[in-house]
């Protein structure tokens, strides 16, 4: 039986339907934010007067921000959050995903996420 998974990615600000993820950055710190393209407009429009009175920083604060139609990585993600989540391994809502997950899906077992002998530091002291 076939089985097909739909992820809609919402708006940070409205919990209504993104249209993409702006990057930004501040302090040295990079940030996203899925938005709607009004909300996004809103953000550039807002950060614009900033922008052109401010020079080009010479390190990069990550990647480009997606746009439209441009979501193959993020779908991804997306699948194999649901794959690990279905097979009982713990996976973050957003953010990267772990080396381990990323390896268990592509081998389509599961046991090669749960199988780390790797120890946190805080299991280490507890122990």
């Amino acid at each position: 039986m076939a089985r097909q998974q739909v992820v809609t990615f919402t708006d940070d600000i409205t919990g209504k339907k993104a249209d993409e993820t702006v990057s930004f950055g501040l302090d040295g710190t990079a940030y996203e934010i899925d938005l709607s393209s009004k909300n996004a407009t809103k953000l550039r429009e807002a950060l614009k007067p900033f922008q052109s009175a401010a020079r080009k920083a010479s390190t990069s604060l990550g990647r480009k921000g997606r746009t439209k139609g441009s979501g193959g990585n993020r779908e991804r993600s997306a699948e194999i959050r649901a794959w690990a989540k279905s097979h009982g391994i713990e996976v973050s809502e957003r953010g990267r995903i772990g080396g381990k997950v990323a390896e268990a899906f592509a081998a389509g077992d599961p046991s090669v996420a749960k199988g780390s002998t790797k120890k946190t530091p805080q299991a280490a002291l507890s122990e």
